[in-house]
């Protein structure tokens, strides 16, 4: 089973007094590999700028531009189209030398950034804590699938969802003593207590669409972000700790990292003293039919302040 989305990304950055110069990088090209092919991608901005295109370190599709000249909105417009083959499902258990591999991975240094601690996925004191209440942790399952799965069903039952819960900057230890967060908290949660673990894993940043057969007048969305695992025969597996499943059909990559500092969807300065607001609106549709501009959408906006800002700290509210 396949099945086509079309997505939409609108970002538009508004200031109070005319800014005089914004320099931008963009990660919203859906990845093409594996079960998921990006058919095609275009990046529109407005006020015209010449954009260019690299891959980062780790392979995502890195756009970025500059605009040196007085402008009070920018409007950065993604659009995609993209095809998902149908994942098949985890098997019920792996064999018996799956951690013997797993550990010669670790040893050999081959999954090292994978396996260590990173800037939004720590080993605080908070987070050691957390964890043993996690079955396991005091004798290894004889099957890291048990690990995964238990980590995950534990995740997505001890916290709840809650928008606006925690703020941009927020480490780990926010999410964990108030037991709420958005997907991104879910996800950093997850990878700190299987990298404990010892299972080599990665954060992904990307869209979850709405089922296929509802209509497109429901299908505003946002970005979502999972947790993606190294198990041997089956490589890279995506979890969804944010609503306990497997991620499938309806997971759709764009960018993937040590932890959402490597992946936001926007980063870049501003020079000017002017206050304003950054807006997002997210859109996909089942099919090869674009989204209409002017369609229903549902924006959400944050406030941007300060001379010289980064909208680096607004760009990571996307991903709730």
């Amino acid at each position: 089973m396949s099945i086509h989305y079309t997505i939409r990304h609108l970002t538009k950055f508004r200031y109070d007094v005319a800014v005089s110069e914004s320099v931008i990088e963009c990660r919203m090209r859906p990845a093409s590999e594996a079960l998921q092919r990006c058919l095609h991608f275009d990046l529109d901005v407005v006020p015209g700028a010449r954009v260019f295109a690299h891959r980062d370190f780790h392979g995502n599709w890195v756009h970025h531009f500059n605009l040196p000249r007085a402008h009070t909105e920018l409007v950065v417009t993604a659009r995609a189209q993209v095809e998902l083959d149908a994942p098949p499902s985890l098997p019920a258990s792996l064999d018996n030398n799956a951690w013997a591999t797993i550990d010669g991975w670790a040893a050999s240094g081959e999954q090292w950034d994978s396996l260590q601690p990173s800037q939004f996925a720590v080993w605080s004191p908070t987070l050691l804590e957390f964890e043993r209440s996690i079955p396991g942790t005091d004798a290894r399952p004889s099957d890291p699938l048990i690990v995964v799965r238990d980590s995950l069903s534990t995740i997505h039952r001890s916290f709840t969802y809650m928008p606006d819960s925690t703020s941009v900057d927020s480490p780990i230890d926010a999410a964990l003593a108030s037991k709420q967060g958005v997907c991104q908290d879910f996800a950093h949660i997850m990878l700190a207590v299987l990298r404990r673990r010892g299972l080599p894993c990665r954060y992904v940043s990307g869209y979850i669409a709405p089922s296929h057969d509802k209509s497109a007048a429901d299908s505003t969305n946002a970005t979502h972000a999972w947790v993606e695992v190294l198990l041997p025969t089956l490589g890279w597996v995506g979890v969804d700790p944010t609503h306990n499943i497997e991620a499938g059909i309806r997971h759709i990559r764009v960018a993937i990292g040590r932890d959402y500092a490597d992946v936001p969807p926007t980063r870049g300065t501003f020079k000017g003293g002017s206050a304003g607001a950054l807006s997002v609106a997210v859109t996909i549709q089942s099919g090869d039919r674009s989204p209409a501009d002017g369609g229903r959408e549902l924006w959400t906006t944050w406030p941007a302040t300060a001379p010289e800002s980064t909208v680096a700290a607004q760009a990571q509210q996307q991903q709730q």
